[in-house]
This record gives C-alpha cells, sequence and structure tokens, in this order.
C-alpha cells in the first residue's frame, strides 16, 4: 500500500467523519437517511469486493503458510522448535489482545438509543455451536461449505490440504503447490486493486456511521486504537523481553539495539516480506546468530510468525462486536483465537493482508461488516506498528531457537 493511498484512506476517514457530523447536527433527519440511502451502498458494495476474495484467498494463504513449514519432520529440532515458539506466541498475542479487549471494552459506551439503530442493521446469522460446530467443522462436501460461507469448514479444508502438501513430496503436489502460489499471487493482485478503491469505500463507510452515532463514533474508534497499540506495545517490550531473556539466553536491552534496523525497517514498508533482507542482516551482523537456523526461521517466519497480525485480529473483531452490541460466549471468543492465531500462519505479509481475515471472523460471529470502514482509515498506521511487532517476533524465533543450536554447533540439518 503506497504511501499516497493511505494519505487518501486517511483523508477519507476524515472527511466522512466530519461530513457525517455536520450532517448529524445540521440537517433534518429524513434528508441524513436519503444521503445514508447513496452512501450505505456504495460502501457496501467495496465491502462486497473484499468478501469476493476472502475464500480464495484462504484456501491459497493457509495451505501454502503450513507448507512452508512441511519440513518440519525432516529439519528435526530446529523446525519443531520454530513451529510451537510460532504458535505458542502468537496464540500469547490473542489472548493478550482479547483480554484487553474485554477488560478495557472500547467498542462500549454508545447511549442504549444509538445502539439499538445498530442492532436494526440485518446481522449476518451466526454459525453452529457446541457438539453441532465440532461435527460442522468438517465438512461432508468442501464445495457446498464455501457456496454456504462456512469459514471454519473452509480453513479446515485448508489446513488439512496444507498438510497433505508438505507430507506429499511428488512432482504433481509440487505441480498443485506451484497452482495455489498462482492463486495466492493473483487475489493479492486483486487485493491490492480493491484496496485502491479504499479511499472512497471508506468515506462511504465512515459517512453512513457518523451520521447515525454522531461524536460517539470518534470516541470509540480513539479507544480501539489505544487499545490495539497498548496490546502491541505489552508484547513487543513485554513479552518479547521475557522470551529474550528466559528462552535465548540474551540481555533484551542489547537485543532490541541490534534489532532497531530491522524495527525501523518494517515500521516504514509495514511488510514482514520487505523487510526479510534486513531482518537477515540484522540476524548475521548483530545478533551473531548461526546463519544456518536465523535464514530459516526468519524466513518462515515472514509468513507464518504474524504475532502483531493475530493480536490486531482478535482486538478487531471483538471491538466491533462490541460496538454493534453482540455478545460473545465464552466459546466464540476461543473460536476467534483459535482462527486468529491460523490467520497469523496464513496471513500474506503484504499490507492489508489481514483485513480479508477479520471480514471473515465478522461473518462467521454474526456482526455486520460494515464497521470495517473505521478500521480502515487507520489501518495504515496500525499495519505500520502491528508490522513491527511481526518482524521483532522473527528475531526473537530465531534468538530463542538459535540458542541450543549455537552450544551443538549444528544447523537445521540436525536430526532429532
Amino acid at each position: 500500500m503506497s504511501r499516497g493511498l493511505s494519505l487518501r484512506m486517511l483523508a477519507a476517514l476524515l472527511t466522512g467523519v466530519a461530513l457525517g457530523l455536520v450532517a448529524q447536527a445540521w440537517l433534518p433527519a429524513t434528508t441524513v437517511e436519503r444521503l445514508i440511502a447513496v452512501t450505505e451502498p456504495a460502501g457496501k458494495i467495496f465491502l462486497r469486493l473484499l468478501f469476493m476474495l476472502v475464500i480464495p484467498l484462504v484456501l491459497a494463504a493457509l495451505p501454502l503458510g503450513v507448507t512452508a513449514l512441511g519440513d518440519v519432520r525432516a529439519l528435526g529440532r530446529v523446525g519443531i522448535r520454530t513451529l510451537a515458539f510460532s504458535a505458542g506466541v502468537s496464540a500469547v498475542a490473542v489472548v493478550l489482545g482479547v483480554t484487553l479487549v474485554n477488560v478495557f471494552e472500547p467498542g462500549r459506551g454508545l447511549p442504549a438509543e444509538l445502539r439499538a439503530h445498530l442492532r436494526a442493521v440485518p446481522m449476518p446469522e451466526t454459525g453452529p455451536a457446541g457438539a453441532e460446530l465440532l461435527v460442522r467443522l468438517v465438512p461432508a462436501n468442501v464445495v457446498r461449505a464455501m457456496a454456504d460461507g462456512d469459514m471454519l469448514a473452509v480453513m479446515v479444508f485448508a489446513l488439512l490440504l496444507g498438510i497433505g502438501l508438505a507430507a506429499v513430496r511428488t512432482e504433481g503436489a509440487r505441480r498443485l503447490e506451484e497452482v495455489l502460489q498462482g492463486v495466492q499471487d493473483v487475489v493479492m493482485w486483486l487485493l491490492e486493486r480493491v484496496i485502491r478503491l479504499a479511499p472512497i469505500g471508506v468515506f462511504c463507510l465512515v459517512f453512513t456511521l457518523a451520521g447515525r452515532l454522531g461524536l460517539d463514533a470518534i470516541r470509540q474508534l480513539g479507544a480501539y486504537v489505544a487499545v490495539v497499540l497498548g496490546g502491541l506495545a505489552i508484547h513487543q517490550f513485554g513479552v518479547y523481553s521475557l522470551a529474550v531473556r528466559w528462552l535465548g539466553g540474551m540481555a533484551p536491552a542489547r537485543f532490541f539495539r541490534a534489532v532497531r534496523p530491522a524495527m525501523l525497517t518494517a515500521f516504514s514498508t509495514a511488510s514482514s516480506n520487505a523487510t526479510l533482507p534486513t531482518a537477515l542482516a540484522v540476524a548475521d551482523r548483530e545478533l551473531g546468530l548461526p546463519p544456518s537456523v536465523s535464514r530459516f526461521v526468519l524466513t518462515i517466519g515472514s509468513t507464518a510468525n504474524q504475532n502483531g497480525t493475530a493480536l490486531f485480529e482478535g482486538v478487531t473483531v471483538l471491538f466491533l462486536a462490541q460496538l454493534y452490541g453482540v455478545d460473545l460466549s465464552v466459546s466464540q471468543q476461543l473460536i476467534v483465537a483459535g482462527i486468529c492465531v491460523l490467520g497469523g500462519i496464513g496471513t500474506a505479509g503484504v499490507p492489508a493482508g489481514s483485513i480479508p481475515v477479520v471480514m471473515m471472523i465478522l461473518g462467521l460471529i454474526g456482526v455486520p461488516a460494515d464497521g470495517i470502514g473505521l478500521v480502515l482509515g487507520v489501518d495504515r498506521f496500525l499495519d505500520m506498528c502491528r508490522t513491527t511487532v511481526n518482524v521483532t517476533g522473527d528475531l526473537v524465533a530465531a534468538v530463542v531457537v538459535s540458542r541450543p543450536e549455537m552450544h551443538l554447533g549444528s544447523g537445521p540439518d540436525a536430526r532429532v
């Protein structure tokens, strides 16, 4: 996402909010509703363009993310430690984000009449629960699951497909992997083009919300941004410091001094993939890690160790659920957390790569996606921050995984 597009999206957010507030304060209610009758459909068309890309993105990105970890069995202890650390720290990130949302409730606080007005927006149907949910996790017909929008079943199929691709080392399986890579490349190209329409979509979505909610929309947005940044900061300087100290045997102050170039590159590009060369150089020159280990861990991590993204997705979904007055049970929040951990594996390491995942989860738990316009308006800045956390997490993983290998004098070819 270019800097110019990000500025246009921010301008669209501010303009939509300002005009929405002016319309609500100075125009008759009937006139406001006529304006919303124009902006609301336009915003929903933008959302539908994003939804259109969700299923092909999941079907391509999640198997490829698992396949990237597919050599874990052959890579022995290095691969297993990388996978275990990535999954564990991503789970910590999501739990941290979900906890902060439940404690500070950034989406709460709307007046009762406004919340009732939002509840009048048609809500998507929620998925099954309990034992039925466990049964429905396994699709009897994956094509029908895709047609019905049963995203949990689709994700399970994609996960199994990735496991199968990782296990089957035939020429045909590699051709299928190439096809999936081609699908992901095309979908990401389309996503980039759709995102170029984001300034129009953001303006329409935010004008609609501001025209209905007034200043309350601004307060809720500010609270949301504060919770996301707070969660990312705690994870970056709290969780990572503990991991580096206790699991990596390195002083946190030394670590953060060494990784500053990678953090700055991640913040400026908002792309884990674009930061990979800098991260590799930092691991080699500043941290002194074994190249055979750091290259493996950082290459895998740029796609499959997205801690900041997982935290962001969890906070965003629960914030919008609170905003629309959708109360999620503990089991539903656990499902959201689990999907966010998978999203950290299956989300492309490029700007705005997590937005389709967020929209997929919203549809799954019965929350209207209209509020995504608020998020898109500030997403560039939050994307820069969470990418910094992602890249730092990759380097933390490299330090932790390298520690025993430095003692053994072995690389990722070592066997269990």
